[in-house]
């Protein structure tokens, strides 16, 4: 087989070739592995320039595969043409012809015209490996519909982008925080509830809060992913397997797993599994609240490394690059504000993928490609940048204790471990008057009350007050 030629030029002009389908011939580029039906698709939609994602390209290549080697079995295909098929497809899958994917995202609704894309090509790689005519429909596509492949690949692509690259990093992740959390037991800080200074907490308390996040994060995640395992294939056209041959979906479906090592499953309900998406809804929303999670944790540490001098400036963040074009010596926390605009970005492409769960009209569903490329794209940025944030924030912050203890010191707020003693409104009128006078609580309260001043310090140690 030939390498992927690299920049293509998709428009049909000089040194093409004449391709047809069943509307008739068309000029396809002579370089080009796709036939006549990619370039309709091509040409009918120069919408966004994004082509369909590596991570779905993948997995229809593995789903083709998994086919030919279904029809081989039963001898649904000859030899020859069925291990040519299934050579083709697993060099797609292995992104050697990407090039030859150039369909926007924004094309047919259920994704037909990049399902064709891959039986074309493949059919193009494999007529040229046997020497025997390979059909795209007849062949490649054997027992199989648009409709049932395309959401078949769209959990594979996902399920495997989940298995193999965001849980790991998420995993990663949180062994960062928690190996940082066990080096920082020893710093006491102020805590704040909203924004306002309250009582005191551990780093390693606080950070044990985001390591929890991340860890349910990947439970959640994980639960979603199960749903993600069953597989439309062998619904084909309306999810009555018209077409299909008999246990041929099982052995595509069998072979998918073995090769990866993910348990996908036949659906129950081929009808569910091809006129709704809410498998992918699901995944979707386990993605937003790791979202959520990850603004969270980013915004702590830019409000801790705010300043130096006029924010908290409880940390200090690695230094990574210059923070201004204008200010010299300004530096920017830029790992947590790149880790804000990625969930903001998974934000936004759940609730496109929610409004495209909902275009099940009947028995199919006509938002796949969108779903497919947002999915995929969230299930992407949240890995990468989960290993940024581990590596290039969350280890390398540095601890400004003289800051953290000039604070504490002068917390007014720690009066509250005196309530039992003395009451509430007693412990308000301590801390306004240290608010007013910025001074230690421990002073005022030792001229407030008839304790003694070793009594109240030890009451008023803030370590103590951070329980075990």
């Amino acid at each position: 087989m030939s390498n992927a030629i690299e920049g293509v030029d998709t428009q049909a002009g000089q040194g093409d070739r004449i391709e047809h389908d069943s509307m008739g011939e068309l000029r396809v580029p002579a370089a080009a592995l796709w036939g006549a039906q990619t370039q309709r698709a091509v040409e009918n939609f120069p919408v966004s320039g994004m082509p369909m994602p590596r991570g779905f390209i993948r997995a229809l290549g593995l789903v083709k595969a998994a086919c030919a080697v279904a029809n081989l079995e039963l001898g649904t295909l000859d030899g020859e043409r069925a291990e040519a098929i299934r050579q083709a497809a697993l060099a797609v899958a292995e992104g050697r012809y990407d090039a030859h994917f150039p369909i926007d995202v924004f094309q047919t609704g259920s994704g037909t015209s990049s399902n064709m894309n891959a039986n074309e090509v493949i059919a193009h790689l494999a007529s040229a490996a046997c020497g025997k005519a390979v059909h795209p429909n007849d062949h490649v596509n054997y027992g199989q519909s648009s409709n049932d492949v395309v959401p078949t690949a769209l959990h594979v692509g996902a399920a495997l982008l989940i298995e193999e690259s965001l849980l790991p990093a998420l995993q990663h992740l949180e062994a960062a925080i928690l190996a940082r959390a066990d080096e920082l037991k020893g710093h006491t800080k102020t805590g704040r509830t909203h924004l306002m200074d309250a009582m005191p907490v551990r780093l390693d308390q606080e950070l044990g809060g985001w390591a929890a996040q991340v860890r349910n994060a990947q439970r959640r995640i994980a639960q979603a992913a199960e749903g993600l395992h069953a597989l439309a294939l062998g619904g084909t056209a309306v999810g009555t397997g018209v077409n299909a041959v008999p246990g041929a979906a099982e052995a595509a479906i069998a072979w998918l797993a073995d090769e990866t090592g993910v348990a996908f499953r036949p659906n129950d309900n081929r009808f569910e599994a091809l006129s709704s998406q809410d498998a992918a809804v699901a995944a979707s929303g386990a993605l937003k609240s790791l979202a959520t999670a990850l603004m969270k944790i980013a915004n702590d540490l830019r409000w801790m490394n705010s300043g130096p001098l006029a924010g908290l400036g409880e940390i200090s963040l690695q230094s990574l690059q210059p923070g201004s074009s204008i200010m010299p010596g300004k530096v920017n926390p830029v790992i947590p504000e790149a880790v804000c605009q990625v969930a903001a970005q998974m934000i936004g492409n759940d609730a496109a993928i929610t409004i495209g769960g909902q275009a099940g009209n009947f028995q199919l569903n006509v938002m796949l490609p969108l779903i497919t490329h947002n999915l995929l794209q969230s299930i992407e940025l949240a890995a990468n940048v989960s290993r940024l944030l581990a590596d290039r924030a969350i280890a390398g912050f540095t601890v400004n204790a003289p800051r953290l203890s000039a604070a504490l010191d002068r917390n007014p707020i720690l009066v509250t471990a005196l309530n039992a003693r003395i009451g509430y409104e007693r412990g308000a009128a301590i801390a306004k008057r240290a608010y007013a006078e910025g001074r230690p609580v421990l002073d005022v309260a030792c001229e407030m009350t008839d304790l003694e001043r070793e009594e109240l310090a030890a009451l008023l140690d803030p370590r103590q007050l951070t329980g075990s």
